[in-house]
């Protein structure tokens, strides 16, 4: 009996045990709960504790009390040093939520995790969605997460900022700014900013209270290609400089430039760029010739090197650095440019999304490892696009992951332009560059789940179809394009002369209105189905883009609609400006470009000829991988619009190909066979910025025409192949 009693309570006392692991971790309302945060050697925990209160006490209307003592907190956040760099570990037991971090930056993503998880938005004050408030907070006792960033920087560049974020800042983008810029960055799981660097505003280090705010959010700080060793030549050097900027004339000068903000900011976190350009992005001065010009920049990485190993750590390999690449720098390293090993070599897109290097086999296995800088905006040949945010989610994940495939995963920066109105991009990039290739999530998937987020359940289906439309439509030309302009080119024609867009007809201006019509009207019509708390936050990330940008193409296809169209834009971008908190923030003509003004004499487009027989079209790309083959079967019965094809001896292909750069090597190729014949290879890569170039980034397609042989009267077999990587077919003609 005694033993049975035994047993009986020990059974009661493990399932007492078992029971309080079992236990959900709970916030209740109203009510004290007591958090534990080991200490670190850094502010970025004690920034996130900070914020997190913040956020207990908006949606949860209840205090979260830091306490130094573990056994007294329901929340205990500690670090766990095997875990990856920068990850975080959540798990619960007996009804404790633990959250473990790597290190301090692990611990600051983990407990802004918590934030997300009570349904903080990381837009909740950079797009105003304020988050639904909630009785008690409950986890469930399984609840479990495991995370760790799969690139080791990430971060964004605010650029071109003349007409947006610095007047919105008040002319000077200060620590008050940067402080909700490093708050966003924070809650998205980044840690890299490279500050503005135009002339317009101060360098980033001359502002009082910068470098703090930076080290509070525990904030890496970078460089652009052109701003070398932590500093702005565009704006400093006319500030502090001495002479002219130029290493053959004046290399003293220039070294003791660099050195003296090195020495400013050695204690601080930073990711030195090294090289040298002109100021503001001009050609490096004091060499014309390519081998002096790939003598003159090795003797300065040498000499930034130096200046490293002597100001922030002898063990130079142990200090941040990288090296980008970008426009001419690209040919002087390919011309064999010495690059030491622990330097970060980062590469670039074009400017318009498709990147034009991919790590070769060599530089894969770099200590340094590999990085990019893409553009969701830019101003440029040939044509800025700083106005709505409209870069194609799925181009972007098509060539980041391709990207990351390659061994890109040190360095990701974003150029965003102002933030607003690129806030879904930015998202979209810090979450590939989190998850890396672990998640396979599509790009319409990863919209729906943002969607879901901010405006609920009941009506993410319906906006996923409505945003994708609309960065489809703003893929086959962006809203910045619509006049058929282009700036500073040498051809003056160009610059503000209205012209139709190469190869569309007016049934393609109806086609296009009409669907331009309907996104409109949809996105009027929800509009009354928003929660209040998130109506501003629905003006900003759906409304106001997908109407201004039809209201743009509306101004250029519609002749009867032109003013009126250019009066909506305007009143549409007053609304969004009187929002208290975004006045000025939204500029709707950035550099006063044509394209921007009214439109006097309408833009006329041909009607449309016989059309052609597509066999093959899709809405977003198809890649074809390196040898494989796609088929194309047809007879002459499918042939309709190719009149008297009986007695023809020849058929005109015409291909339209994602305009993409060589993955390996320097060539992107396809060939094609009709019904068994010799197949004809077809290269289609460009060079720099030839004018081919400039029309497939407007565009977004390379095209290819051949004429070949054709025998009627039979069925007939058409055969594509890719002869290299890289290859992507959009669609496929028939004349």
């Amino acid at each position: 009996m005694k033993h049975l009693i035994l047993a009986v309570l020990g059974t009661l006392i493990s399932l007492s045990l078992q029971a309080q692991k079992l236990m959900d971790f709970v916030i209740p309302h109203g009510q004290k709960t007591y958090i534990y945060v080991q200490p670190t050697d850094a502010p970025v925990t004690t920034t996130a504790l900070s914020m997190l209160q913040s956020d207990v006490k908006a949606v949860i209307e209840a205090d979260l009390v830091s306490t130094d003592n573990p056994s007294k907190a329901k929340i205990i956040a500690q670090l766990e040093p095997s875990l990856p760099r920068e990850g975080f570990r959540f798990f619960i037991e007996n009804g404790i939520l633990h959250i473990n971090g790597a290190d301090a930056h692990g611990l600051a993503y983990g407990l802004l995790e918590l934030s997300r998880a009570m349904g903080v938005s990381p837009w909740e004050w950079w797009a105003n969605c304020t988050p639904d408030r909630v009785r008690d907070f409950v986890l469930s006792y399984d609840f479990i997460i495991d995370q760790s960033p799969a690139v080791a920087y990430r971060g964004i560049f605010i650029n071109d900022e003349d007409w947006g974020i610095l007047p919105w800042s008040g002319g000077e983008i200060g620590p008050a700014t940067n402080e909700r810029i490093f708050q966003l960055l924070l809650r998205l799981r980044a840690n890299t900013y490279w500050p503005a660097m135009h002339e317009v505003g101060k360098p980033f280090f001359t502002i009082p209270g910068n470098k703090e705010m930076a080290h509070k959010y525990g904030i890496y700080i970078g460089g652009s290609h052109c701003e070398p060793m932590a500093t702005s030549p565009a704006t400093e050097w006319a500030l502090r400089g001495e002479g002219s900027y130029n290493y053959v004339t004046n290399d003293d000068a220039v070294r003791r430039f660099w050195t003296s903000r090195v020495d400013e900011v050695k204690d601080q976190e930073i990711i030195y760029t090294l090289g040298m350009r002109g100021l503001h992005d001009g050609a490096m001065l004091g060499a014309d010739t390519p081998e002096k010009k790939k003598e003159l920049l090795q003797q300065v990485i040498d000499d930034q090197r130096v200046i490293l190993s002597t100001h922030v750590n002898t063990r130079v390999s142990k200090v941040p650095q990288v090296f980008i690449p970008y426009k001419e720098v690209l040919d002087i390293y390919n011309s064999g440019l010495d690059i030491p090993e622990d330097v970060t070599l980062m590469w670039t897109d074009d400017n318009y999304g498709y990147i034009r290097h991919f790590p070769t086999e060599e530089e894969m296995f770099r200590d340094g490892g590999n990085g990019i800088y893409y553009h969701a905006s830019y101003w440029g040949r040939p044509h800025d696009y700083l106005w709505l945010g409209t870069v194609s989610p799925t181009l972007m994940r098509h060539q980041l992951t391709e990207a990351y495939m390659r061994g890109v995963d040190r360095m990701w920066i974003l150029n965003v332009g102002d933030i607003k109105p690129s806030e879904y991009q930015i998202e979209d990039f810090f979450n590939m560059a989190w998850a890396g290739l672990r998640r396979k999530t599509d790009a319409r998937r990863q919209l729906r789940m943002f969607l879901k987020r901010e405006f609920g359940g009941e009506l993410a289906d319906t906006l996923t179809s409505i945003m994708t439309e609309h960065y489809r439509l703003a893929f086959i030309r962006k809203p910045e394009h619509m006049g058929g302009t282009r700036v500073e080119e040498q051809d003056k024609e160009f610059w503000n002369q209205f012209r139709p867009i190469d190869d569309w007809t007016t049934a393609d201006v109806v086609s296009r209105v009409e669907a331009y019509q309907r996104l409109s009207d949809a996105v009027q019509s929800i509009s009354k189905n928003i929660a209040p708390n998130r109506r501003d936050a629905y003006f900003q990330l759906v409304r106001y883009p997908v109407q201004a940008a039809a209201q743009m193409n509306f101004k250029f296809l519609c002749p009867d609609r032109t003013s009126q169209a250019q009066d909506s834009i305007s009143a549409l971008t007053a609304t969004y400006n009187s929002n208290p908190r975004w006045r000025g923030i939204m500029n709707a003509s950035p550099r006063n470009l044509p394209v921007f003004s009214s439109v006097t004499s309408p833009i006329k487009y041909p009607e449309p000829s016989i059309a052609p027989f597509t066999i093959f079209s899709v809405d977003d790309w198809r890649p074809v991988p390196k040898t494989s083959e796609l088929t194309f079967n047809f007879g002459d019965s499918q042939l309709p619009s190719l009149s008297h094809s009986s007695s023809r001896s020849e058929i005109t292909l015409q291909f339209r190909l994602l305009p993409t750069h060589p993955i390996e090597g320097t060539r992107l190729a396809f060939s094609v066979s009709l019904d068994g014949s010799q197949p004809i290879e077809i290269d289609y890569q460009t060079h720099d910025r030839s004018e081919e170039w400039k029309q497939n980034v407007l565009r977004n397609y390379a095209l290819r025409t051949i004429t070949i042989p054709f025998t009627p009267g039979r069925s007939h077999t058409l055969t594509f192949t890719a002869l290299t990587d890289g290859v992507s077919l959009q669609r496929l003609d028939l004349k």
